[in-house]
């Protein structure tokens, strides 16, 4: 018998009965482990930053949100000025900023025309989530006049994990 602090006996299995409770309870009320806040950062779309360069008057910014505990990033993004509607918008990776590469997630709808804001959300992967928070994904809006992308930005987290 374990001797509780009042001095009425408690055998062992009625205190492992009210650990298990109290754990249950705190898992249940996110009393826990810690969890991770989401991060937001703001990435900055121009047409220098694509590979090669365009010249464009086009411009935008993609609001970014990533929860590490869910796993979901979610974006908003906004431009202005593109020599014509988006056709297509992507996040490209694994590349660092100069560099090209593969599509990883469509931000928007396949085969139709985009208008700003572009909105959506997305589950990353393990491998996703360390590509992206090394900085190693790029946001890439495509036009008719720039198919391969006439504003580009580099996402790069303010605070790296």
């Amino acid at each position: 018998m374990v001797q509780h602090l009042s001095r009425h006996p408690v055998s062992r299995r009625a205190l492992a009965g009210r650990l298990v409770l109290g754990a249950a309870l705190a898992v249940a009320l996110g009393l826990g482990a810690a969890q991770a806040a989401p991060m937001t950062f703001d990435v900055p779309l121009s047409g220098a930053e694509q590979v090669p360069p365009v010249n464009t008057p086009g411009s935008g910014t993609a609001h970014l949100t990533y929860d590490p505990d869910t796993h979901v990033l979610k974006w908003q993004i906004t431009y202005q000025n593109l020599s014509g509607p988006v056709t297509m918008g992507h996040i490209h990776g694994p590349a660092p900023k100069g560099k090209n590469a593969g599509v990883k997630i469509w931000l928007t709808e396949k085969g139709k025309e985009a208008s700003s804001p572009i909105t959506g959300e997305a589950k990353l992967s393990a491998a996703d989530e360390k590509e992206m928070m090394a900085g190693q994904w790029y946001i890439n809006l495509h036009t008719k006049a720039h198919p391969g992308g006439e504003v580009r930005g580099q996402i790069v987290p303010q605070n790296p994990m």
